[in-house]
């Protein structure tokens, strides 16, 4: 099993934005990332990578996020993300994004701690594991 799909793990960056194109083309410049382009419900997808190895995302800022600014966001993996998100609330911290599928990848939610930094859980999918 990869370290990134443990639980606990930081497993996944995500770059939202309201120009994906430039982001691309800002980071493949600075760093050297490749990108795959993956068409979804929402939009293009873009899969960023280190040689062969997906290490994040890009993608154009949903309209239900409102006028938040380009920012990126960090995944850790859980092993049960509903389970773990019922937790929130007890523990003092809000659930932005309910547990929601994501098809092909697994399940994920949004959250903040009782502070207000946001995180985003993710239970991957068995075959992704």
């Amino acid at each position: 099993m990869e370290v990134f799909k443990t639980h606990g793990a930081f497993s996944w960056s995500e770059l939202m934005t309201s120009d994906p194109d430039a982001a691309l083309a800002f980071y493949k410049q600075l760093l050297g990332w490749g990108s795959d382009k993956m068409d979804m419900e929402a939009g293009t997808y873009h899969v960023l990578k280190v040689g062969d190895t997906a290490v994040g995302g890009v993608m154009k800022t949903p309209p239900e996020a409102g006028p938040m600014p380009p920012a990126w966001g960090c995944y850790v993996t859980v092993d049960d993300v509903d389970a773990v998100v019922a937790r929130v609330p007890a523990l003092g911290g809000k659930v932005y994004v309910p547990p929601t599928d994501i098809p092909g990848v697994g399940r994920f939610s949004v959250i903040a701690d009782p502070q207000g930094a946001v995180l985003n859980l993710i239970t991957y999918s068995q075959e992704l594991k």
